[in-house]
C-alpha cells in the first residue's frame, strides 16, 4: 500500500497489491490499520468458493456475471449484470457467523464491516436500488442506511461521466460524533482522480482495479478525464449503528 499524502489521510492500493487466494482483492480492517470497513473481490470462473463470514457482516455484490449463494440454509440466486456502467444489480446481505458458498461466473465484490448484531440472510432486487442523479452522472445506494437495514455497514456506487466529478461539493462523513469515519473506494473504468480534502489537498490519479482509503477527512470529488467513464464502490463503516 502507498500513502499519498503526510497524516495518513489518504492511502492508495494499486490493482493486484492486496490478494489473498481466492480473493483477488482482499482489505481487512487489520490491513487497512482501522477497526471496522473492509472489501473483498472474487472472480470465478463456473466455480464455488467456500468460506466463513467470522465477525463480519457482508454484502454480495455482482461486478460483472451472476452467482448462486448459499448461506445458513438459504439459497439465493443473483441475476447480476453485464458490467457496472450496464446496470444497477441485485445483491445478497451475509450476516457475522456464518458459512457461504459463491457459485457462478463473473466479478463480484464483498463490502464488510466488523458487526455486533446479526441480521437475516437476505436478497436486495434490483428494481428496489435508490438511484441519484448527481450531476450528469449518479448514485446506486443499494446500502445506504434509508435503504437498507445492516449493523454498521454502508455501501453505495457511484458513476461519473467522462470528463465529469462526483459528488460535489467537498463533504465530511465523519461530522458527527460516533458517525461514519472508515471509507473505501474501489474504482473501475478510467483514468481518473481521487480528491480528498483535511488538513493539507491529496490526490491520486486511479483507475481500474485501484482502491482509496480514507481513515478520515472531507472527501472530495472523483474526478473521470476526458473520454472515460468512471466507477467507484464507496464502502463505509464506522462505531455507529
Amino acid at each position: 500500500m502507498q500513502n499519498t499524502a503526510s497524516g495518513e489521510t489518504m492511502t492508495f492500493v494499486p490493482a493486484g497489491t492486496s490478494t489473498l487466494a481466492p480473493w483477488t482483492l482482499w482489505i481487512t480492517p487489520e490491513t487497512a490499520g482501522w477497526s471496522y470497513a473492509g472489501l473483498r473481490l472474487l472472480t470465478l470462473s463456473d466455480e464455488s468458493v467456500l468460506f466463513c463470514t467470522g465477525d463480519e457482516e457482508m454484502l454480495v455484490l455482482p461486478l460483472s456475471g451472476s452467482c448462486q449463494v448459499e448461506c445458513d440454509g438459504v439459497r439465493l440466486a443473483l441475476a447480476g449484470r453485464v458490467s457496472v456502467f450496464h446496470a444497477v444489480s441485485d445483491f445478497a446481505y451475509l450476516p457475522v457467523g456464518a458459512t457461504v458458498r459463491i457459485t457462478g461466473a463473473g466479478r463480484f465484490a464483498f463490502p464488510t464491516a466488523r458487526a455486533s448484531r446479526s441480521f437475516p440472510v437476505r436478497y436486495g432486487p434490483a428494481r428496489e436500488v435508490p438511484v441519484e442523479a448527481r450531476g450528469t452522472g449518479r448514485i446506486n445506494g443499494f446500502c445506504a442506511p434509508d435503504a437498507f437495514e445492516c449493523d454498521r455497514l454502508v455501501a453505495v456506487e457511484v458513476l461519473t461521466p467522462a470528463g465529469d466529478r462526483s459528488p460535489r461539493p467537498p463533504y465530511e462523513h465523519g461530522m458527527l460524533p460516533g458517525a461514519v469515519r472508515e471509507q473505501i473506494y474501489y474504482f473501475e473504468g478510467g483514468p481518473g482522480y481521487q480528491r480528498l480534502h483535511d488538513a493539507e489537498e491529496a490526490m491520486t490519479e486511479v483507475s481500474s482495479g485501484d482502491v482509496v482509503l480514507v481513515p478520515h477527512g472531507c472527501h472530495s470529488p472523483s474526478e473521470a478525464a476526458p473520454g472515460y467513464d468512471l466507477y467507484h464502490l464507496n464502502v463505509l463503516a464506522g462505531p455507529a449503528r
